[in-house]
């Protein structure tokens, strides 16, 4: 995901200096689509040479189904300036992006079928169903987190230590009387997003996390600042669900809010549910 990324950053910087019209008609470039229209046709000369029935079959082998897409397309093509004129520049980067499109339509290829593994890996796990059932993980989240606490439950001794490794904890440091609290730095970068993430999407999930970002945000935190001190509070709800062998239940959790009397349980009932 990282090298699709980054070539993609590399295609955009390329098509800004000879062809800028392809960012205006496709707004992600990372598709099978405009990858296989620019391995055919790499310049905005090569493409307006072809007729507009060749254009429509084109994109009806991508399925592309949007009749008033395609021809708004189509008319674009056909309407277009070039951005430059200097034959050189426009041969040298239409070769170098028919490569590039070449290479991130393979990384597209190859990122589906480690998705399909990480799939078929996840499900066969035996706490996968733990994981699954987390308010917002869905596809992709669950089996990163299903990673990130792994399967020897002997590895961390607490959600403390959980929290902390991954760097979702904050440090404390002190020096005499004064002390000061700050963003974790030197930890796994990868296993901190992944718990920041998916306590982002929680929040359009469940109804506790929601109340708890509104908040923290009514507190004065922005986005990101908000969803820290969330996903500090995911890690302990997780940790104890991948302890017991349990799934996750709202209804359980919010009710046990209520019955500790948590400032919380007076926000989520406005709420309800998702």
């Amino acid at each position: 995901m990282d090298e699709k990324t980054a070539q993609i950053n590399r295609l955009t910087s390329y098509l800004k200096i000879y062809f800028p019209q392809m960012l205006e008609w496709f707004e992600n470039l990372d598709t099978e689509l405009v990858c296989a229209l620019l391995e055919r046709w790499p310049t905005l000369e090569d493409l307006q040479k072809a007729s507009a029935g060749e254009l429509r079959t084109f994109f009806g082998q991508h399925h592309c189904r949007n009749r008033e897409l395609i021809e708004r397309r189509i008319i674009g093509i056909r309407e277009a300036i070039p951005a430059i004129r200097d034959r050189a520049v426009i041969e040298a980067k239409g070769a170098i992006v028919k490569v590039m499109a070449l290479l991130i339509r393979t990384l597209l290829q190859g990122i589906a079928q480690l998705e399909g593994k990480i799939k078929e890996a996840a499900a066969a796990h035996p706490d996968f169903f733990i994981f699954e059932s987390l308010p917002g993980a869905g596809e992709a989240m669950a089996p990163r987190l299903l990673a990130a606490l792994g399967s020897r439950r002997e590895r961390y001794g607490s959600a403390d230590d959980v929290q902390k490794y991954s760097g979702i904890a904050p440090v404390t440091e002190r020096s005499g009387k004064r002390k000061w609290v700050h963003f974790r730095w030197a930890c796994p970068k990868f296993l901190r997003q992944s718990f920041h993430e998916w306590a982002g999407h929680s929040i359009t999930r469940s109804t506790w996390a929601r109340a708890y970002y509104q908040q923290q945000r009514a507190r004065g935190q922005v986005h990101h600042a908000a969803v820290r001190p969330l996903a500090f509070k995911w890690i302990r709800i997780v940790f104890r669900c991948w302890q017991d062998r349990v799934a996750y239940d709202e209804s359980k959790y919010v009710a046990a809010l209520v019955k500790r009397g948590s400032p919380l349980s007076s926000r989520i009932a406005p709420l309800g549910t998702f």
